[in-house]
């Protein structure tokens, strides 16, 4: 985690490499589940959403937090949480950032800033404004972002934790990913207006809604609100438009979608977009490859460090727990 400092090139080029390493870990995990090798648990995939989590983490500070809901591999990887920590931690081992006890769907890790995942729809909302308001209260320069999905902002929980934002002026990004499915419902199924960015102004605090295929706009739009928290300016919510190029969940046969739907995304997904971008700028395609290339072997050796892990001791797994 931490700002990306450099050129315009040098910038695009660090977030590419950044959006590789989540869309590869996620096919590499995909590619170990269809082998049969034991992973933990449902999964919850975020290809075509990387942007997202590759623009927001390049805005933010070491010192800051990130909740994230259960599609959380993109912000876990974002925030620095080595790749090999996260399959051992989706296999069941040891070695897993917790050791092993929390699967895909529940993973953690505080030392990057990384606070968690939730598979209570919208509960991280409540939790990261305690986390917030312990900022405040410390003074400490911290602000903290919580991830929704669009299904999530009809839950009472998250209505609750913007509006006890708003009250205390609490330094909290709520980003809501809107990949345009509530599970496997069109979001423009469920409400009768879905600019959900604009619910922001009943709590009296902006609103926006963001390219979240774009790193760049994601980027721009959580360093001008990440800075206008810490000055005390209270929350905001931004609305990240994006599309998931997979399932739901691992399994998902996606039969809900409308035919073309999917080709029409993944000519405008992130990845394509970003390197269509840098090839018009003289960018060699070779280049390019080479960064796909230095990251599928990374991925893959994290993989088979993972393999390679003891399965999580079963006599501990009453540690760490609390009550």
């Amino acid at each position: 985690m931490g700002s990306i400092q450099g050129s315009t090139r040098e910038l695009r080029l660090d977030l590419l490499r950044a959006m590789y390493r989540i869309r590869l870990f996620e096919e590499q995990l995909t590619e170990l589940r269809k082998a049969n090798v034991d992973v933990v648990g449902s999964i919850h995939l975020c290809i075509g959403q990387e942007a997202i989590y590759t623009g927001a983490l390049s805005a933010l500070k070491k010192q800051d937090y990130v909740f994230g809901t259960y599609r959380g591999h993109g912000w876990a990887l974002a925030c620095g949480v080595p790749p090999e920590q996260l399959f051992a931690e989706c296999m069941g081992r040891e070695t897993g950032v917790c050791k092993g006890r929390a699967g895909s769907a529940l993973l953690s890790g505080a030392d990057w800033g990384f606070m968690g995942e939730n598979s209570i729809i919208g509960a991280g909302a409540p939790i990261a404004c305690g986390a917030a308001l312990s900022a405040k209260l410390q003074g400490m320069d911290r602000v903290v972002v919580t991830a929704v999905g669009e299904g999530a902002m009809n839950q009472g929980g998250v209505h609750e934790a913007m509006n006890f934002a708003a009250y205390l002026d609490l330094p909290v990004i709520f980003i809501c990913e809107n990949n345009t499915y509530a599970e496997l419902t069109p979001s423009k199924d469920m409400v009768r207006m879905d600019e959900f960015y604009k619910r922001a102004a009943a709590y009296g605090f902006p609103g926006i809604r963001v390219d979240g295929n774009d790193p760049e706009a994601m980027r721009e739009a959580v360093a001008e609100h990440a800075a206008a928290a810490r000055s005390g300016k209270g929350p905001v919510l931004i609305e990240a438009m994006t599309q998931r190029l997979v399932g739901h969940y691992y399994g998902d046969m996606q039969g809900y979608r409308p035919k073309g739907e999917l080709t029409e995304a993944k000519k405008v997904e992130p990845i394509v977009r970003l390197r269509d971008t840098l090839e018009a700028a003289g960018v060699p395609v070779g280049a390019l490859d080479a960064i796909q290339d230095e990251v599928r072997t990374e991925i893959r050796q994290a993989a088979e460090t993972a393999l390679q892990a003891p399965l999580a001791a079963a006599h501990t797994v009453l540690e760490h727990n609390y009550a």
